[in-house]
């Protein structure tokens, strides 16, 4: 296809992304929520709540922007890796769009079956005195007809801070906690930004570790999801490249 046909197909799906993800939840909620199961997991592997000390021990104003900073560069990250390959890459821009639109469909078809909404839901419903106790409630159907969520941890009056929580207001639900997406997603964006400019690779890569250690911080998941959801990138960009390969 011409380079303008093959932008727009790419930049429509790229757009109906977000449209699509808050159908997950509409999924999921006729599932029991499981995040009494992951923080107990949390609990028994970590001994604490990395999720909650995180925020308590670096509540520093620099730091939690520069960690909002990162979360939020998450979709300009996917711009820029799309759009490098689309103008110096072209031959590979249709290849590289095919395993990130199939890693976001994967991580969309986990989270249909896995009903967690991560701890910046769970925990202000069951109260943080029995979060510090490690006493973790099952919650049934409590987030059907539930879906507040309550401003999250860090520098208030922080920029990127308020950046992060009014697109949180807006298009966050309560479900997709595991894997991290964020996590899963960037992961991917690392490798097409390696195999394709070490400069490019170079430029992410601050943004990036700062992504991956911001989705604890803002209590967005819980350390096991991000740590699954960086593990599984590999598995699904080979999985994708190999599909595009033998099928198109």
């Amino acid at each position: 296809p011409c380079k303008c046909f093959a932008f727009i197909r790419v930049c429509f799906q790229m757009f109906m992304l977000s449209y699509w993800y808050p159908d997950t939840y509409e999924f999921n909620r006729i599932f029991p929520n499981l995040d009494h199961v992951f923080a107990c997991a949390e609990h028994q592997i970590f001994g604490h709540q990395p999720s909650i000390l995180f925020s308590q021990y670096f509540p520093q104003a620099y730091i939690s922007e520069a960690l909002n900073l990162g979360y939020f560069s998450y979709y300009p990250m996917i711009a820029i890796v799309a759009m490098f390959y689309f103008i110096y890459r072209f031959e590979q821009f249709e290849r590289i769009s095919f395993i990130l639109i199939t890693s976001f469909f994967i991580c969309y078809f986990i989270y249909i079956f896995t009903p967690v909404a991560g701890p910046q839901y769970y925990f202000p419903v069951i109260g943080f005195d029995n979060v510090y106790q490690g006493v973790f409630p099952a919650i049934g159907d409590y987030f059907n007809y539930n879906q507040e969520l309550l401003p999250g941890p860090g520098y208030n009056d922080g920029v990127f801070y308020q950046l992060v929580e009014a697109s949180q207001q807006v298009g966050e639900r309560p479900t997709a906690a595991f894997p991290s997406s964020h996590v899963e997603v960037s992961t991917v964006l690392i490798i097409l930004a390696r195999r394709g400019n070490k400069k490019l690779f170079a430029f992410l890569l601050p943004f990036y570790l700062l992504l991956c250690g911001a989705t604890v911080y803002i209590q967005a998941h819980y350390l096991i999801d991000s740590i699954v959801g960086f593990v599984l990138a590999f598995g699904l960009y080979a999985l994708a490249d190999r599909i595009f390969v033998k099928y198109f």
